[in-house]
């Protein structure tokens, strides 16, 4: 069993001044009430919440780690993979697959081999908007070799607030 998390680690009572860059607009006119209440759903759910490094405890801002996603090949942005590959080649199959134009062995080794490390920076400001900061990274499983060259970023795509919205939600267990 865990050890219960401190009160002011689940229920800080300052909000951000403003909106920070890289921060996604999740509501407006929210309340403390409601980031409260995805705080506490993600520590029931077992995910990792901790304070963001240079912020005190009281501050609306929390990390919620430790959600991870199988088979989510198909959310790789395989636009920037391009790049990177064009920087320096790393000879995969899947990879040389990808440049010429076929994605599909790139999304099945990923589905089959890597999770999607779900991370999530969750504020409230002072104006009652609730944002967030998706960090999304596609991690081996768990006591599996990378298949890949470690060399090579594979970065989720960008996605919508709705498509946002939805992970948090599922992360925090609501």
């Amino acid at each position: 069993m865990t050890a219960p998390r401190p009160t002011s680690l689940l229920r800080p009572t300052e909000p951000l001044a403003s909106k920070p860059a890289g921060y996604l607009g999740l509501a407006t006119y929210s309340s403390l009430g409601r980031y409260w209440t995805y705080i506490g759903a993600a520590a029931q759910a077992g995910r990792e919440l901790s304070v963001v490094r240079g912020e005190s405890e009281a501050v609306c801002r929390r990390r919620i780690a430790g959600h991870t996603l199988a088979g989510a090949g198909l959310l790789l942005d395989e636009a920037k993979v391009l790049v990177a590959l064009d920087d320096g080649l790393a000879p995969h199959p899947a990879l040389l697959a990808l440049l010429g134009g076929d994605g599909g062995p790139l999304r099945d080794t990923l589905n089959a081999a890597y999770l999607l490390r779900l991370n999530f920076v969750l504020a409230f400001t002072r104006q009652r908007e609730m944002i967030v900061r998706p960090e999304f990274k596609f991690v081996p499983q768990a006591g599996e070799a990378a298949q890949l060259p470690s060399d090579v970023a594979l970065p989720a795509r960008r996605m919508s607030r709705d498509e946002i919205r939805f992970l948090l939600e599922r992360a925090c267990g609501l």
